[in-house]
């Protein structure tokens, strides 16, 4: 059965079993928790890897039983992100997640050709949603790594937000290409590549889901505008993911939907051996282990 709910991802990766996350620079009260409430609802064993004398001061200070945890010690941020990766890359550990640690720095250590982390995939960051009084969850991508992607670019996002979605048991996602509008026009060159992935998807060129563009954002996910445009496609109206056209536009719609319509977001980004959570400092404690959940569920 397609995961519909946070909740229902919840059970899903518990009943799974745990998985081990190691923590870059976990030596931030934060990401510490999100390690302990990890533990404590039973998705995960937990590796901080960082400062040690920092992570066990953080521990005291804020009363943290991190007894069940393993410490590595690597006081500097960026060996600490390479020395997580060395243990997802020696089997060690099936997820990654940043702690104190610059994003660009952490991405680096997984790109290292030496530990083998590369699969020749794009690297992408997939957000999922779970919108008030939705019926399903909503994936967007790509909101927070590749800047502008080309058309090639496109077909890798398409295919790892696919591959996501199958992770959560959806079988078959609908998804839809975004633009500002729905009809194909020389003049908005995001139309053409939204018709180019249309038609690849329809030759075999993207596998694992049905895939219509260009799209509205109105027309991919509400019925009644679909049918007031006359749009006939298997995707317009009930969208599972939205691509959109730059990381502008998908970390605009990730925002607005997340402060102007309640949703909740759980992160992740795939393209390597192993999921990478990278979560925001703004992130609620529930984000930080929804997005935890979602990585064990794309471990494999």
């Amino acid at each position: 059965m397609p995961i519909r709910t946070f909740a229902g991802l919840l059970e899903a990766a518990k009943a799974k079993g745990p998985k081990t996350v190691a923590v870059a620079a976990g030596h931030q009260a934060e990401v510490m928790l999100a390690g302990l409430d990890a533990e404590m609802a039973g998705l995960a064993e937990v590796i901080l890897v960082g400062d040690a004398d920092q992570i066990h001061a953080i521990a005291r200070e804020n009363s943290f039983d991190i007894s069940r945890m393993e410490v590595v010690h690597a006081p500097q941020p960026r060996e600490a992100a390479y020395q997580v990766m060395k243990l997802v890359s020696e089997g060690k550990a099936d997820v990654a997640m940043k702690g104190k640690v610059e994003t660009s720095d952490f991405l680096r250590a997984a790109l290292s050709k030496e530990l083998g982390l590369r699969t020749g995939r794009l690297f992408t960051h997939v957000a999922v949603f779970e919108i008030p009084e939705f019926d399903r969850l909503i994936f967007i991508s790509d909101a927070g790594v590749v800047v502008a992607p080309d058309l090639e670019q496109k077909v890798e996002i398409v295919q790892n937000a696919i591959l996501v979605a199958h992770g959560l048991q959806i079988q078959l996602p609908r998804v839809a290409v975004l633009a500002a509008t729905e009809v194909v026009n020389p003049r908005i060159p995001t139309t053409l590549d939204a018709a180019n992935l249309s038609k690849m998807a329809d030759r075999g060129q993207i596998q694992g889901g049905l895939v219509d563009g260009p799209l509205a954002l109105d027309n991919a996910i509400s019925p009644e505008s679909a049918r007031i445009k006359g749009i006939k496609s298997e995707v317009a109206g009930y969208a599972d993911i939205l691509i959109a056209p730059d990381i502008e536009a998908g970390n605009v719609l990730a925002k607005a939907i997340t402060y102007f319509a309640q949703g909740k977001m759980a992160g992740v980004v795939v393209g390597a051996r192993c999921p990478l959570i990278l979560p925001s400092r703004s992130d609620t404690r529930e984000a930080k282990l929804v997005s935890l959940a979602l990585g064990m569920m794309l471990a494999s």
